[in-house]
């Protein structure tokens, strides 16, 4: 049974590569603590599911900075890296996203390795990031 999945080669590699540009932006903006330009690498209402509880931001400014506070009293958590990422499933307007990042401490020693699904999604011209679920806190 044929399914809604892009099976195009080049336009899945299209949209892998406008997917880790998000990314990218996303993570550098996470490292920086600048949730102005994370808010501008998703789209609005998003979706976080983590240590058992759905969040729902509705509109820019409502990504709360203070995970990472917490995260650096608890864990000592200095930046992030993308490990993976991986379209698994895509067309045109949608891409489900498998991918891995690994949070770190200033002395570079691991915290740990999170596997998460992105749901990305083609709004106005621009992919954003409509949905996140992680293993990760």
């Amino acid at each position: 049974m044929p399914t809604a999945s892009t099976s195009n080669v080049a336009a899945r590699e299209d949209i892998q590569r406008a997917c880790n540009a998000v990314l990218d932006a996303f993570m550098q903006a996470l490292n920086d603590h600048d949730a102005a330009a994370m808010d501008r690498c998703m789209h609005f209402p998003h979706t976080r599911l983590a240590n058992g509880t759905t969040t729902i931001y509705e509109a820019p400014g409502s990504n709360p900075m203070d995970l990472f506070k917490r995260l650096e009293e608890a864990d000592g958590w200095s930046y992030s890296r993308w490990e993976s990422r991986e379209v698994v499933q895509c067309n045109a307007r949608k891409a489900h996203v498998l991918l891995s990042y690994t949070r770190f401490r200033k002395d570079h020693s691991v915290i740990g390795v999170y596997d998460s699904m992105y749901v990305m999604t083609l709004e106005a011209g621009g992919w954003g990031i409509q949905a996140r679920s992680s293993f990760g806190p």
